[in-house]
């Protein structure tokens, strides 16, 4: 009722519920978005099991990137449609604020979604039109000066067969990193219009203006991770510009999803999305430390980037009882289209003013005395249509699971250099086929438990061609996992523990017979782990949720020496615990207190595994109080904070390039509802 009737569960594109499908899925729900003061994707991942969020630090808000079972993400979905990321900058990126909840399936998922990293996807199902009239409307205010406005309203209009939600936000901040701040407003309306009796239309939009992101440039690990003989830097430090430092970005997303009921349990869902979308940067990035131990010489750069694209996929379902066996069949043709044009300049010579880590000027660079070494002009054509039939059967306590796609992928990029005045032009293309399969099965004992299996597959496209001038393959992935899935009679208490190991192939790695040549594609990377969540309702007061993770990954296949090592960003464990408790009764009637604690391991400094970057364990907690109990209907105040200790941590790519984590963030947020 409150996701709709077009809704389809992010793991099979049918309503089979996450108990009851073989293969691990985690949910967070609007309600805990709203308690956890949540701004981005990234941080609603932050107390979910084998997601690692926030790659990139506090400080750099324009992308999600995360990796799920140890495999980095780009790229979200929302609404069951992939979000279309150029390869550079411009990632659309979904406001919390629009969204009704936020699931990610584990493991590989692109028998259902084509091109996929192994370690699974994250599905942003937007807020949906309701018949029930309702508005909220809310002001925040809290760290780094946050002003921030929201409206969130729905019902029907009139007496009509329309329905509609409208969702608008205006949110302006100072960034972490001095010198910067962040500004974004959005407004996402969606009708649903009730055809026939069969036959429902939602027309969605979603419009984005960032005219502000904060940062993007990193800082070393000497004065960061490892010590530093001038001292260490603050979790603000920028080695960027105020003049050379700009990121604005605007994101169009039109849709419409179609349902048609033709009786006798056959139905049909078409989900098209149109995309709009440009991004504009100014940054710097750095050299590697000088030998003083606090110079870091710059390179200036631009890019313009434009982007124009279309998804859409066509699911024809069925269910049909043969017996005692109950089928929901389900058939799928989805096909992208993406067109983006890049324009990068850069300088190339480290001719932009070098900047001092401990005694920093932001004010160095004149933009009109920036000369631009080298340019690059490319115009990026993809194109994908994928072809999957899957058969989910019930049979007693049974739910098995089958699904087969075959996927047609092909990019062509043209690009036009100027280097230091003399031209040059290149065209790269990816024709790529691969079929993907999926099995899994899950039984329901009747004490609540239920084991499950399951065996999936995904692939990437790869780029370039072999030392033979042949193209290369997709880049595959293998998961076997098991596990049991648990909910209570009551419905109080509900958890999973999976146990996985995903095998990735023909990732490229360095010819050591032609280190410039021609890559070959013999690398291979193995993730292997157990996750644990839980959710548990100890009282009609109290409710906790944990999750842990053990995760083991290493590069199995190498030939650059990087066979045995263990990539970055990839944490051994990963822990948390958040509880609720609500005040029913006395004079705090109304009250509900919510506090959490989340554990990241250390990890890799870089690829080559010489050092580590320290774990680290914070703490987040959240207050709400129901003003009606003093007569203002309608009226809930929420106090959140985030890191509320101020912990320092990093995380690092290699030692050259590191990020501070976000900084203690207290949010203050008055809700009017009527």
């Amino acid at each position: 009722m409150v996701l709709g009737k077009t809704y389809r569960n992010t793991a099979t594109k049918t309503r089979l519920t996450p108990l009851e499908t073989p293969q691990a899925i985690s949910v967070v729900d609007r309600e805990t978005l709203s308690l956890r003061a949540v701004r981005s994707v990234s941080e609603s991942l932050r107390y979910l099991p084998g997601v690692n969020t926030e790659l990139r630090g506090g400080a750099v808000s324009r992308l999600d990137l995360f990796n799920i079972r140890g495999f980095d993400n780009y790229q979200n979905s929302y609404d069951g449609l992939l979000l279309q990321y150029n390869g550079w900058n411009l990632q659309p990126q979904i406001d919390p604020i629009a969204l009704e909840q936020v699931e990610v399936f584990k493991g590989p998922t692109s028998v259902l979604y084509g091109s996929m990293p192994p370690g699974g996807m994250v599905n942003l199902i937007a807020k949906a039109p309701r018949r029930e009239a309702a508005t909220e409307l809310s002001v925040a205010s809290g760290s780094h000066a946050l002003r921030e406005a929201s409206i969130d309203s729905t019902g029907q209009i009139g007496q009509s067969h329309l329905t509609y939600r409208l969702v608008g936000l205006a949110r302006k901040q100072e960034g972490q990193a001095v010198t910067s701040t962040q500004e974004r407003y959005l407004i996402a309306p969606s009708l649903d219009w009730q055809l026939g009796e069969r036959t429902l239309l939602n027309l969605n939009l979603y419009y984005q203006k960032d005219p502000a992101m904060g940062i993007y440039t990193t800082v070393p690990a000497s004065g960061s991770v490892h010590g530093n003989p001038h001292g260490q830097l603050a979790s603000d430090a920028f080695l960027g510009d105020r003049n050379w430092n700009h990121y604005e970005r605007e994101v169009t997303l039109l849709g419409y999803k179609l349902n048609h009921d033709f009786g006798n349990g056959w139905q049909f869902l078409q989900n098209t999305r149109y995309t709009d979308a440009s991004a504009l940067q100014r940054n710097t990035y750095n050299a590697p430390l000088a030998a003083d131990q606090r110079t870091v010489a710059r390179n200036a750069y631009l890019t313009d980037e434009v982007s124009h694209g279309l998804v859409i996929d066509n699911q024809l379902s069925a269910r049909l009882d043969v017996g005692r066996w109950q089928h929901h069949l389900l058939l799928g043709l989805d096909a992208q289209r993406l067109n983006a044009d890049v324009r990068y300049l850069d300088t190339l010579d480290y001719s932009a003013p070098a900047i001092d880590l401990f005694t920093p000027d932001h004010d160095q660079i004149d933009p009109a005395a920036l000369g631009f070494n080298y340019q690059d002009d490319e115009a990026i054509r993809q194109r994908q249509t994928g072809l999957y039939l899957q058969d989910q059967v019930r049979w007693d306590r049974w739910v098995l699971i089958a699904g087969g796609r075959y996927d047609s992928y092909r990019s062509d990029t043209d690009s036009r250099t100027l280097y230091q005045g003399t031209p040059g032009q290149s065209h790269g293309r990816i024709s790529q086929h691969n079929t993907s399969w999926r099995v899994g099965a899950l039984y329901e004992l009747p004490n609540g438990l239920a084991p499950y299996l399951n065996y999936a597959e995904s692939f990437e496209p790869v780029a370039g061609i072999d030392k033979n001038g042949n193209g290369f393959k997709p880049s595959t992935g293998q998961q076997w996992e098991s596990g049991v899935k648990y909910l209570s009679a009551d419905g109080g208490a509900s958890a999973t523990l999976s146990a996985f190991h995903i095998t990735k192939k023909n990732s490229l790695v360095t010819d050591p017979d032609n280190l410039y040549g021609p890559k070959l594609q013999t690398g291979e990377t193995v993730s292997r782990g157990i996750e644990l969540e839980g959710r548990w309702a100890l009282s009609d007061a109290l409710d906790v949720s944990a999750s842990y993770t053990l995760l083991d990954m290493e590069i199995t296949r190498d030939t650059t020496g990087l066979k045995g090592k263990t990539p970055v960003w990839v944490p051994e464990q990963t822990a948390s615990l958040w509880a609720d408790y609500r005040i029913e009764q006395g004079s705090l009637s109304g009250l509900t207190l919510g506090s959490g604690v989340r554990y990241v391991g250390k990890t890799e400094i870089d690829a080559q595994n010489s050092g580590k970057v320290p774990g680290y364990t914070l703490w987040d907690m959240a207050a709400r109080y129901d003003l009606g109990r003093l007569g203002l209907r309608g009226a809930e105040a929420v106090l959140s904070a985030s890191n509320l200790l101020d912990k320092e941590y990093l995380s690092c790519y290699d030692t050259g390039n590191c990020w501070f984590g976000a900084e203690r963030n207290i949010e203050a947020r008055l809700n009017y509802r009527f």
